[in-house]
């Protein structure tokens, strides 16, 4: 019976083969213990030398690491495994050979593994948190369907900016100037203007010259609009959906999780609601903790994001920033002139902002008159007014950064982990 190593707990007494490589292996006289991998998991098969063809025992010494083979053997229970089962291998057949494999047991420097990432992703700890990212994605979608929304796919050529900054790519479209995308959202504002709850997933690029373990070039983004929905409307959905995915990874990634080490006690807390403290009064609290080059109207750093974060045991939003520290869309207070409809949701444990979200605006003089007052060139946008200009209402949104999402929850330091292939400031290859 051909199976993977993900079905096996179907076949306990049974024969099986697996497609595997060797991920690592040691062997002690008259036994061998071969750390076996096929892409749906990992399993210990075990080579014991009176059981076996002779070929079969030294196949099992001389086989190299990342070797690839079919391996049969009888599904057994092992209690001492995380996975729960092993292999009591019987035949192996080589499928290809492995000399001198560049990612060794031992330590190495992360531009040496950057530099193979190709080959990183193997590794134990990386497939976990990719199978922690399908799974972030997987119960994404499984949210937003359950709950009306459509999705759309906005554009990644695009020919203005849809935040109205510079940190953009440039291309040629032809014979007009174009840009990769930064976020979705405009697109995604009229979508909703036609089918009421929407959202997208994909790339996003920002040409910011930034190196945190927080930043990335190229980021995937999951940006729902909805129509008829106000700012607090909003913010209910996005507390609902982070919890929910939040549950997903608890429920469906336990493996993953303890390969990683991860203190699940701080996942299980996140629940809906969450915690909210406005922009004056986290500038207050910062000052108060001493931070004493903060002022109002500054935007916060890495540091005042973690001091604030460190308060909560859940992501808190920080509600209300100021106009000017905000793109142009975004709607103004009702009873205050200088701070906007919207929030930062900040992960715990120093992750930073998850989201950014907003009312944003439908009267379109209103709008009309920011993107004027931004010098942003009203020909680039005259799409754009026109869903205010056709029947417009009120409407929010917001866009979630899945690799600094996939990080948090997975609990690796740093978001270049948390991307099958980062581009970084200084990193194409491979």
């Amino acid at each position: 019976m051909k199976t993977t190593i993900a079905e096996v707990g179907k076949y306990v007494g049974q024969d099986v083969t697996i497609g595997a490589w060797i991920a690592n292996k040691r062997s002690s006289g008259k036994i061998a213990f071969l750390q076996l991998r096929d892409g749906t998991g990992f399993i210990q098969g075990v080579v014991v030398k009176n059981e076996v063809d002779e070929k079969v025992f030294e196949a099992a010494k001389s086989i190299t690491q990342e070797s690839s083979l079919y391996v049969t053997g009888e599904v057994r229970v092992d209690e001492r495994s995380p996975f729960g089962y092993e292999l009591g291998v019987k035949e192996i057949k080589v499928i290809s050979g492995s000399v001198d494999y560049p990612i060794t047991p031992k330590e190495h420097g992360t531009e040496f593994l950057m530099d193979h990432r190709h080959l990183w992703l193997r590794s134990k700890k990386q497939h976990a948190v990719m199978k922690i990212r399908n799974e972030i994605i997987r119960a994404t979608y499984e949210y937003f369907n359950n709950n009306g929304f459509v999705k759309v796919d906005p554009p990644i050529l695009t020919g203005s900016a849809p935040e109205g900054t510079t940190e953009l790519f440039h291309t040629k479209y032809f014979e007009e100037d174009a840009y990769l995308s930064q976020s979705g959202q405009l697109y995604m504002e009229a979508a909703a203007m036609a089918l009421g709850k929407v959202f997208s997933f994909g790339p996003t690029f920002r040409a910011e010259k930034s190196k945190t373990r927080r930043h990335l070039i190229e980021f995937w983004m999951i940006e729902p609009e909805m129509a008829f929905y106000e700012h607090e409307d909003s913010l209910k959905v996005q507390e609902e959906y982070v919890a929910f995915i939040v549950k997903s990874v608890l429920d469906n990634c336990k493996l993953e999780l303890g390969v990683l080490g991860r203190d699940t006690s701080k996942l299980e807390n996140i629940t809906a609601p969450f915690p909210r403290i406005s922009y004056d009064d986290a500038i207050q609290f910062l000052k108060d903790q001493g931070f004493t080059d903060i002022e109002w109207g500054d935007d916060f750093g890495s540091p005042h994001e973690t001091a604030i974060a460190e308060s909560y045991d859940k992501p808190v939003f920080i509600t209300n920033y100021p106009t000017a520290l905000k793109p142009f869309y975004m709607q103004p207070h009702p009873t205050r002139e200088d701070v906007v409809l919207c929030a930062d949701l900040i992960a715990p444990e120093g992750y930073g902002e998850i989201i950014g979200g907003s009312e944003r605006i439908h009267d379109y003089e209103l709008l009309k008159q920011r993107i004027q007052e931004h010098d942003l060139p009203e020909s680039a946008y005259k799409w754009y007014l026109e869903t205010r200009e056709f029947g417009s209402v009120p409407h929010s949104g917001f866009g979630l950064g899945l690799e600094r999402t996939v990080a948090w929850i997975s609990g690796v330091e740093h978001v270049r982990e948390s991307i099958p292939f980062p581009r970084l400031l200084n990193r194409l290859y491979p």
